[in-house]
């Protein structure tokens, strides 16, 4: 009856420790232009694997590139561009091939104008004063914004009125709040339940005007051999994952 006793405990250790240790967690980094589209793909993802830890942060790809190099502890990188993933490659940080797992869009946004009236020339309105985009030097999505203005021929008749968010969804959130009169923010931001509460109006901008918003996943070095990394860089392509991606502009071919 003793020896019972002492082993009820030591039974009930070892079935904690299994169940605490063999539940994987994967650190998730992702660019704040997908961060609508992720958390409905991370729900669906959720129903089929309910065990499974996904920490995610959203932020400028730029900022998880140096973090990255730096040391940071991150298993699974979903950049706003290839040009990172390639970097991070280069320089032996990932595990994994670059998944290419969505082609984004670019759209103006404002709640004081409606931007398909004058379409391009809306940044040039009297009613704008501040123009919010991404920061050219920390999100894709900001340098792209300079190649389509200067495609345009608009840039250096803007660029006094430019105001910068670290990161696209910043951008978006400045014009929202009152911050811009006008951004230049992604489409799935646009499309975003949060910005259609604000009822604002957008404009596709026309993707030829600047190169591909070509977004790419990778696998990192931290995230070697963690099979909740692995699994949630399958899923992203799998169908119901692209349907969400879809449904919120963004797509998997250039057009």
């Amino acid at each position: 009856m003793k020896n019972k006793i002492k082993l009820l405990p030591l039974s009930l250790i070892l079935f904690v420790s299994i169940t605490i240790f063999g539940q994987q967690k994967a650190t998730v980094v992702v660019a704040a232009n997908l961060k609508t589209a992720m958390d409905s793909i991370l729900k669906v993802y959720k129903l089929k694997n309910p065990n499974d830890v996904i920490q995610v942060t959203y932020g400028a790809s730029g900022k998880f590139y140096e973090q990255i190099s730096n040391g940071a502890p991150f298993d699974l990188f979903f950049s706003a561009d290839m040009n990172f993933p390639k970097q991070l490659k280069n320089y032996g940080f990932t595990v994994s091939p670059i998944k290419l797992y969505a082609i984004g869009r670019l759209a103006i946004w404002s709640k004081k104008l409606d931007p398909n009236t004058e379409k391009m020339n809306s940044l040039l309105n009297e009613k704008v004063k501040k123009i919010s985009i991404g920061n050219p030097k920390t999100a894709p999505y900001g340098a792209k914004t300079i190649e389509s203005l200067k495609h345009f021929k608009l840039y250096d008749k803007v660029k006094s009125n430019l105001v910068f968010g670290e990161n696209i969804a910043q951008a978006a959130q400045f014009t929202a709040f009152g911050a811009s009169d006008i951004g230049i923010i992604a489409l799935s931001d646009a499309m975003s339940p949060a910005m259609k509460k604000e009822c604002g109006k957008y404009y596709v901008i026309p993707q030829e005007s600047h190169s591909p918003l070509e977004q790419g996943c990778v696998i990192l070095k931290h995230g070697k051999g963690n099979a909740v990394a692995k699994q949630f860089y399958d899923y992203i392509s799998s169908e119901k994952a692209i349907q969400i991606l879809n449904y919120y502009g963004y797509s998997q071919n250039k057009k």
